[in-house]
């Protein structure tokens, strides 16, 4: 196993872990408030420390993981669910008005950048976490019907296609059948990279006051809140911005191993 698919595999599974545990079991209420213990240092007590309203950090930063997992992974999904049926069928359909169509969609939504179309759903749709998977989303389905289009039309020109057209199956079940598990590898490997991205676009989102709402914990809303204290109190800004950069980090690296490991063509020596 490559050393990138290992480190990535363990900081991703470090976020997954510790945004599982927080379902049952916290530090700290998140939602109870001790001024007298505000902006307190990481110590054995707090290990993380406190914030402005005295609310222990690392659980914060757990609570926070589930928040920006969760919308990333929803939004991914969302993504997924409908980019790659309108990318394999503008393959199945290439050259056509139906690709034209899927196409020229996907380069209305590419021209713009993703965290303004972000900023202008949840603007006009309300601030919350599912408006912020909405709006996410809505920009993940040309990237997987884009990356799937393109990697499903060599495959049509390959024999054992021709073979199933000539045996009388139909664009839908070759589609289904050949072309989407020969593809899937790559989905993968794209769907890690949309997921880091994901957690960025939350983090963006909430720190201008867009994604989830309080009380629930929010990284990109920690940062926020923080960047006023960041001389009072430097650990309020550096932690929440360090968990952001680790998880980012290990699925970009966990993608980069994946995509070694899944495509023999992409191979690398050690």
């Amino acid at each position: 196993m490559r050393v990138s698919l290992i480190l990535g595999a363990l900081l991703s599974g470090l976020a997954l872990v510790a945004a599982a545990v927080s379902f049952f079991w916290t530090p700290a209420d998140v939602t109870q408030l001790a001024i007298a213990q505000k902006l307190l240092p990481p110590s054995a007590e707090h290990w993380f420390g406190t914030d402005h309203f005295g609310r222990d950090m690392l659980s914060m930063i757990m609570v926070g993981a589930r928040t920006s997992i969760a919308v990333a992974l929803v939004a991914v999904g969302i993504g997924m669910g409908f980019g790659v049926p309108l990318g394999l069928v503008a393959a199945a359909r290439s050259g056509s008005w139906l690709d034209e169509t899927i196409m020229r969609g996907n380069d209305l939504v590419f021209a713009f950048p993703s965290l303004v179309i972000a900023i202008l759903i949840t603007a006009a749709l309300g601030p919350s976490a599912t408006n912020a998977i909405i709006a996410i989303g809505i920009f993940n389905i040309p990237v997987f019907a884009r990356v799937t289009r393109g990697a499903a039309l060599p495959l049509w020109t390959l024999d054992y296609v021709r073979a199933a057209q000539v045996a009388g199956k139909g664009r839908t079940r070759i589609s289904l059948q050949h072309i989407l598990p020969n593809v899937a590898s790559l989905l993968i490997v794209q769907g890690t990279i949309q997921f880091s991205l994901g957690i960025l676009a939350e983090a963006g989102l909430s720190y201008v006051g867009l994604g989830a709402q309080p009380p629930t914990p929010s990284w990109g809303r920690m940062l926020a809140e923080a960047q006023t204290m960041v001389a009072l109190a430097p650990h309020v800004a550096v932690i929440p911005g360090l968990a952001i950069v680790v998880t980012v980090l290990g699925l970009n690296l966990l993608g980069d191993g994946l995509r070694d490991a899944l495509d023999p063509r992409l191979r690398r020596s050690p």
